[in-house]
C-alpha cells in the first residue's frame, strides 16, 4: 500500500470502497468515509487471505455473493480502539463525583447497575468493576451490562482473557496483580469481577431489546462514527434507558449541544474536564435484569439478539 493508503495497486478499488462503505452503513449504521481505504484494507486482507483471495478487491467480490462472509467483513470492521481506563478522567469524576451521589440516591436498594455501551473488548467494563470493587460499601452490588454489535468482541468479553500487549495499555501494575491471573500467554480477569459483568450483542442503530434501568450508561467514543440524525436517535433510545437521576457519559469530543436533546449537562472530574448528561425530565421504566434463577441471568451468557 502506497502512504496515505489512496492510491497505489494494492488498495481497495473505489467501486469496492463504496460497497464496502454502503454494506457497513447499511447493517451498523456507522459511516465509513473517503480517507479510510486504508483502514478498509487492513481489516478485511487477513480475511481475503483466510479465504484463499489473493487481494481485498478478489474479496470483495467474494462479499457480493456470500452473506456469511459479509458478517465476518463487517465484524471486523467494527473492532474500535480501546484501552485500560481510557483517558482517565472520566473514571476519576466517575469515582469522585457520580460514585458518592449514587450511593446516596440507592441506600434502599445497594445496587448499582450501569452499561457500558460499544464495549468493543471489555477494557472499559472491567475498568469499571475494578473501581466497583475498590469503592462500593460492603453489602452493595454492581452489575456492569457490556454490549457490542460485534459478536467477536462480546466473545472476549465473556472470555476476559488479554495479551501483555493489551496489558500494556493503561493497567497498572498494581491492580494487574490484584484483578488477573496468568493463563498461557494471556492474562485472565479474576472470578470476582467477571461476576459482575453480562454481555450481549447489541446493534445500537437499531431498536433495542428489552433492557433494565441504568445509573449510569457509558456512551464513549461510539457517536462519532454515526451521521447526526443516527446520533439523535441513539441519544433518545438511551436516555429512555437510564433512571430519571441517572448519568450519561460521552467520549471527550462527544457533545449534545448540536443535537435536540432533554439532557442537562454538569461538569464534573479533575478542573471540570468532564461533562455528565442527566435526563431533563420523565423517567426510565424500571426494569431489573432477569431473576438469578433465569439462564438469560448467568453473567456469561451472551444473548445474541439486536446484532
Amino acid at each position: 500500500m502506497t502512504p496515505g493508503g489512496t492510491d497505489g495497486p494494492d488498495v481497495i478499488s473505489e467501486t469496492n470502497f463504496g460497497f464496502v462503505a454502503d454494506l457497513l452503513r447499511r447493517e451498523t449504521a456507522m459511516l465509513c468515509e473517503r480517507g479510510k481505504e486504508y483502514l478498509v484494507e487492513a481489516r478485511l486482507l487477513p480475511l481475503a487471505r483466510q479465504a484463499g483471495d489473493p487481494d481485498v478487491d478478489h474479496y470483495v467480490d467474494r462479499l457480493r455473493r456470500d452473506a456469511g462472509e459479509r458478517a465476518r467483513a463487517v465484524d471486523a470492521l467494527t473492532i474500535n480502539e480501546t484501552s485500560w481506563f481510557r483517558d482517565l478522567a472520566p473514571y476519576q469524576a466517575f469515582v469522585d463525583d457520580v460514585l458518592p451521589r449514587l450511593l446516596a440516591a440507592r441506600v434502599d436498594t445497594r445496587r448499582l447497575t450501569i452499561w457500558s455501551a460499544a464495549c468493543s473488548s471489555g477494557q472499559e467494563a472491567y475498568s469499571l468493576a475494578m473501581l466497583l470493587d475498590e469503592h462500593l460499601p460492603a453489602g452493595w452490588t454492581a452489575r456492569i451490562h457490556a454490549t457490542d454489535v460485534s459478536p467477536t468482541m462480546v466473545e472476549r468479553v465473556r472470555a476476559g482473557r488479554y495479551s501483555q500487549v493489551e496489558m500494556n495499555r493503561g493497567m497498572p501494575a498494581t491492580r494487574l496483580v490484584k484483578y488477573f491471573q496468568r493463563v498461557g500467554s494471556e492474562w485472565e480477569v479474576q472470578p470476582q469481577l467477571r461476576t459482575m459483568v453480562t454481555t450481549q450483542v447489541m446493534n445500537l442503530a437499531a431498536p433495542l431489546p428489552p433492557l433494565p434501568t441504568f445509573d449510569v450508561v457509558l456512551l464513549r467514543n461510539v457517536l462519532i462514527y454515526f451521521d447526526h440524525a443516527t446520533k439523535q436517535s441513539i441519544l433518545d433510545r438511551v436516555q429512555a434507558t437510564i433512571a430519571e437521576d441517572g448519568f450519561l457519559m460521552l467520549g471527550s469530543t462527544e457533545t449534545t449541544l448540536d443535537l435536540e436533546t432533554t439532557w442537562t449537562r454538569e461538569s464534573a472530574g479533575p478542573a471540570g474536564r468532564v461533562v455528565l448528561h442527566r435526563p431533563r425530565h420523565g423517567r426510565a421504566v424500571s426494569r431489573p435484569f432477569p431473576d438469578s434463577s433465569s439462564p438469560a441471568a448467568s453473567p456469561h451468557l451472551t444473548l445474541r439478539t439486536g446484532a
